[in-house]
């Protein structure tokens, strides 16, 4: 089941669910520039959430219009097993762990 073009859904990972939700779009900050999107994971019955930080889509920095939103479930399960990966402990208690996925979505 593909999720694309949603922002919201569920993915199944080694037999474990996680539900993801978009939480920024890529967006312009007189600050820092072009932010990428953001999305939030968080395993099914489970208190500690991850927050993966995607960097903002070439196009963008290229000054061309904001294409479609590129989401589906094969990006999320990579950037759950990356997540998990680099140290995140769902079942663990605490503020969600923010981790920066590289362009090539790892």
């Amino acid at each position: 089941m593909s999720n694309a073009r949603s922002n919201t859904g569920t993915v199944d990972v080694d037999g474990v669910k996680y539900d993801w939700h978009l939480q920024r779009e890529p967006q312009w900050s007189d600050d820092d520039g072009w932010k990428g999107m953001t999305v939030a994971l968080l395993q099914q019955d489970t208190q500690r959430a991850a927050v993966l930080e995607f960097p903002p889509p070439k196009r963008l920095l290229k000054g061309l219009q904001r294409g479609r939103l590129q989401l589906d479930d094969a990006t999320v399960c990579r950037g759950v097993r990356a997540a998990l990966q680099a140290g995140w402990e769902p079942l663990s208690r605490g503020k969600p762990m923010v981790f920066t996925v590289d362009a090539d979505g790892r």
